[in-house]
């Protein structure tokens, strides 16, 4: 069994077991968050999707916030003495998907 979420703009396919890093959600470490916004959820060989699906939720639990991995923003322009250098770590949230409702 399987459901395809949205969160942050992005869409997951998850199942039960999985531990995804999600854009950050306001949430603390072992609290239980629900997603209520699934795409598609499949049961018992069948696929059933809406947007979203009725009734279907999924729950997870929230492991940790944490930080990615830092990237450089670089802007340059040839012989005009332009430079600009920024860093950027992006926030997420690290979740353990633990049950599918549908």
């Amino acid at each position: 069994m399987y459901a395809v979420i949205e969160t942050g703009g992005k869409q997951y396919k998850v199942q039960e077991g999985d531990v995804l890093f999600i854009e950050k959600i306001k949430a603390e470490d072992g609290e239980q968050f629900v997603f209520d916004k699934v795409l598609a959820v499949s049961k018992d060989g069948s696929l059933v999707t809406g947007n979203p699906v009725e009734g279907a939720t999924v729950s997870a639990k929230v492991l940790g916030q944490g930080k990615g991995k830092k990237i450089i923003v670089f802007k340059y322009k040839p012989k005009k003495g332009y430079r600009r250098k920024q860093g950027h770590r992006q926030p997420y949230t690290k979740v353990q998907i633990e049950k599918i409702n549908a």
